[in-house]
């Protein structure tokens, strides 16, 4: 049973202000961890992987398809493949998010990590 350990070589800024840590991964899925900097915009994209994800910390506005809400700590949520979705985070606090796609996402492998251990 692989684990990874948390190490400065694991995270990856992918945008301005926007790092991930892919967490763990197997082809079934995939859990990422994001740390954005208050204030930043994760652009409108899609993907063919259903995304289900919690807000650890800050929050901001999500857009997903033609609803926007406004999304906190504790707050859950689903993105169905292929549905357009971006979040702007709030202006005064950083953001953590964890985010679980399924399947795995095989663009970002190549930010992954040996594991640690198993």
């Amino acid at each position: 049973m692989p684990l990874w350990h948390d190490k400065s070589g694991a995270w990856h800024e992918i945008l301005p202000g926007v790092r991930r840590r892919i967490l763990a991964h197997a082809p079934s899925s995939m859990m990422v961890l994001y740390r954005i900097e208050p204030g930043r915009l994760f652009p409108l994209h899609t993907h063919p992987h259903a995304q289900f994800g919690t807000v650890l910390e800050g929050g901001g506005r999500f857009r997903v398809g033609d609803q926007t809400w406004s999304i906190g700590p504790g707050d859950g949520y689903y993105v169905p493949p292929e549905v357009p979705h971006e979040l702007r985070t709030d202006p005064d606090h950083p953001t953590v998010i964890l985010d679980v796609f399924a399947p795995q996402r095989d663009d970002f492998l190549p930010e992954t990590v040996p594991p640690d251990e198993g």
